[in-house]
């Protein structure tokens, strides 16, 4: 655990020195091995996740929030949340103290990440910053900390051991095509039964909750980059088409702008 309340990696992480004194900002950073989650947690600092390199993904409740470097996302203090990468990425962590805060993100806010702004947290990280340039540089982070406009993909999971079995083999294998009664025999349940076990314990039809972790699963290879036509297939999907609509129909833009808005 570092000195600010952010779980480390064992041997595969490393923490920057903690600022001291009047400061509104302390810097933690760290490498996330392909398909490592941190454990869900929370502290009193504000923080700002982004990833240095690669591609973070952040869950709070039922959002699923995708990071690549040009965002960020704000986490008010206290929220509870989990952090991981599927393909690894540099994960920085900025924490900010509530009360030398002067802006007011009451919830999860996804950030525009400029090249200034990158530069101001490498700036900020630098060691031997002395304190006057250092409160001047948040104080410019503080201005530039640009909200975008985006809905957050993704869905909660069943707590009933059996649909839970069907949402955590959907999970792992989005493409899975598998009916609820294909499911039902590996599961000992009906498919009217886990029907209403979906409604019940996440919100959601059947249908409606896995397109939620179908889109989900594509968010991290779109920031990436990967081809659509490669991402619609590792989905689910038939085709680049299909993925597409499904996409707009549920986000209200295309996947191509999710990033770019």
């Amino acid at each position: 655990m570092s000195q600010n309340g952010q779980p480390s990696v064992p041997g595969r992480s490393a923490v920057l020195p903690v600022v001291t004194g009047d400061t509104a900002m302390v810097f933690g950073a760290g490498i996330l091995p392909a398909g490592h989650w941190f454990g869900t947690h929370e502290h009193p600092q504000h923080q700002i996740a982004r990833a240095a390199r690669g591609v973070i993904v952040v869950e709070i409740g039922d959002g699923h929030w995708v990071l690549p470097p040009t965002r960020a996302l704000w986490i008010p203090g206290n929220t509870r949340h989990r952090t991981g990468s599927s393909e690894g990425a540099t994960m920085s962590g900025i924490f900010v103290a509530p009360d030398r805060c002067p802006v007011s993100f009451t919830a999860p806010t996804m950030l525009r990440v400029t090249r200034l702004l990158h530069e101001l947290f490498d700036h900020l990280t630098a060691p031997g910053t002395a304190p006057a340039p250092r409160r001047r540089a948040e104080a410019v982070v503080f201005d530039l900390l640009d909200p975008v406009e985006v809905i957050p993909i993704g869905a909660r999971l069943p707590t009933d051991a059996r649909a839970r079995q069907v949402a955590e083999a959907l999970e792992r294998d989005p493409a899975d095509e598998r009916t609820l009664g294909q499911f039902a025999t590996d599961v000992a349940a009906g498919p009217r039964t886990l029907a209403r076990l979906f409604v019940a314990e996440t919100g959601m039809s059947f249908g409606q909750w896995r397109t939620q972790i179908r889109l989900a699963a594509s968010l991290p290879p779109l920031a990436a980059g990967v081809p659509i036509a490669r991402i619609a297939g590792r989905v689910g999907y038939s085709t680049p088409s299909a993925y597409i609509a499904a996409f707009r129909r549920s986000v209200g833009v295309s996947p191509g702008r999710y990033f770019a808005r």
